[in-house]
């Protein structure tokens, strides 16, 4: 196990169940520890994930923002000194959030610069507009080689933001510029996102028990 955060038993708990049910995924196990601690070191201070993919991999970019931005495996209850700013029945809605943003859902955007400038820099100029030192970006891409995803990449290491790719196959390029790489073990697409949903289901589970640890 990598040098990192500490794991709460909770968040340790989640890590183990993931690598007890998909043992092929243990070859995974540091560079998914190493996106945990990144994800922490953004939220530590005040950052925001972004996530793009394309296809299947972009409707996996929406489902992280969903299990991040919300109550995911408990409910999170805003702090005292949160409710006092709301009306109680407002108070009582509301949940805790990690802050994070889907690249892939921005249609005005995308749209424009893909009609305008380039296809291959509609999530690149949302990075460069978003991002900053103490964001987290996650690709997702099985092939490690979608030219909008690396150009995003491209622009988050100019930026001085830290990186995860969630890839397949042998990596591709992403795998040369991601801060932390997850390779799903396999060749095929298909399985490769199998993979990617367990990962990703994970992590957010281990960063809401992280965060929220009293768990209600």
């Amino acid at each position: 196990m990598s040098v990192g955060v500490y794991m709460l038993p909770a968040v340790q708990s989640i890590f183990n169940a993931l690598l007890t049910d998909y043992p092929q995924l243990c070859s995974c196990s540091e560079s998914i520890e190493h996106a945990f601690n990144l994800a922490v070191t953004c939220y530590e201070t005040r950052g925001t994930v972004l996530v793009c993919g394309n296809g299947g991999s972009a409707a996996d970019s929406e489902h992280i923002v969903g299990e991040l931005m919300k109550g995911f495996m408990q409910r999170r209850t805003i702090p005292q000194n949160e409710r006092a700013k709301f009306k109680p029945e407002i108070a009582d809605r509301l949940q805790g959030a990690l802050p994070a943003i889907s690249l892939v859902s921005q249609s005005g955007i995308i749209t424009a610069y893909a009609n305008d400038i380039d296809p291959n820099m509609i999530f690149a100029q949302q990075v460069y507009g978003y991002g900053k030192p103490n964001a987290l970006l996650i690709g997702i891409s099985t092939s490690g080689n979608s030219a909008n995803v690396v150009n995003a990449f491209e622009v988050a290491r100019g930026i001085g933001m830290k990186t995860w790719a969630l890839v397949g196959k042998d990596g591709g390029t992403l795998a040369t510029l991601g801060d932390a790489v997850t390779i799903a073990p396999s060749q095929s697409t298909p399985k490769i996102q199998e993979f990617h949903l367990p990962i990703y289901h994970a992590w957010c589970a281990m960063l809401e028990a992280h965060f929220f640890p009293e768990g209600n």
